[in-house]
């Protein structure tokens, strides 16, 4: 992308899209945020990022406004459109479960947005959070917001990680694959297919989510019932039930002497066992037949 001097989105009211563009480009440029409508000269200036305002889509000039687009276009936000300018898009798509749903809200608003989800009106609020309430609101209040100011160096932290996340997803998921083993174990009549992630010394911890994003790019999702992987606070590993399958629960190995915590809802253990072979025990004693 082009220098930025000026990021530019629109006054009033925050949305989650308009923010999280603001964190990336806040995290890419360090340059100050202004909250006002644009001028002409501003859309012409490629040095002026300008999100989610401006009636202007045009990348070249750093423009990443939807609004305008005609209301069957699918589901877009102006972090969409930065994220396809930065070529990290897909990868949000794949490697975001929430990036679709930041669409959905943004583009066709709550109600429709839960429908999408199969799911009542009222979970869109179950589901809010006073970490996101609180950020859109105190970055609503602002008229301009620049280095030095907590919401500006937070929002820099949240787009820094996000593109952090984005770059490496992909190589991760490829040193994933050069380690991770199926296992498909036997209890009983019953096949437990579960991946198994062998500890690395280049581990720096994630690796539980590392297999989620894994499972979800290799389109296995409804192929597998338990991860095991390495432990980052310790040298056993964690075993969990994926996406809350409804025949394993590891309270049911609590009491094992390997098994140094059960979470009471049964969906995590952790334990001091290493051996495969141990583990895959664990694995089957979680298993209800």
């Amino acid at each position: 992308m082009q220098d930025i001097h000026t990021i530019l989105t629109h006054p009033g009211g925050a949305h989650k899209d308009d923010v999280l563009a603001v964190s990336v480009l806040i995290a890419m440029h360090r340059a100050p945020v202004v909250r006002r409508e644009p001028t002409p000269a501003d859309l012409d200036d490629p040095g002026v990022a300008i999100v989610d305002v401006g009636g202007s889509h045009d990348p070249s000039r750093s423009n990443f406004d939807h609004h305008h687009f005609p209301r069957e276009h699918p589901p877009t936000c102006a972090l969409s459109l930065l994220l396809q300018a930065l070529g990290l898009y897909e990868d949000a798509l794949l490697f975001c479960p929430w990036m679709e749903t930041a669409e959905w809200f943004d583009s066709r608003g709550p109600n429709k947005t839960a429908e999408w989800l199969g799911a009542p009106r009222s979970v869109i609020d179950q589901l809010a959070s006073p970490v996101d309430g609180t950020l859109l609101r105190r970055f609503a209040q602002a008229s301009a917001l620049s280095a030095g100011d907590p919401v500006y160096e937070f929002m820099g932290i949240v787009g820094d990680d996000l593109l952090t996340h984005l770059r490496t997803a992909r190589a991760r998921l490829d040193a994933i694959d050069a380690r991770v083993e199926r296992w498909d174990l036997k209890v009983g009549e019953d096949v437990v297919p579960t991946l198994f992630l062998a500890r690395s010394d280049a581990d720096a911890g994630g690796a539980s989510q590392g297999l989620h994003d894994y499972i979800r790019a290799k389109g296995l999702g409804d192929d597998i019932a338990a991860i095991v992987y390495p432990d980052r606070r310790g040298s056993g590993y964690g075993i969990q039930r994926y996406e809350d399958h409804p025949r394993l629960d590891f309270q049911r190995i609590a009491d094992e002497p390997d098994v140094h915590f059960a979470h009471v809802s049964g969906f995590v253990c952790k334990t001091s066992a290493a051996e495969p072979e141990r583990l895959k025990q664990l694995v089957a004693g979680g298993w209800s037949s």
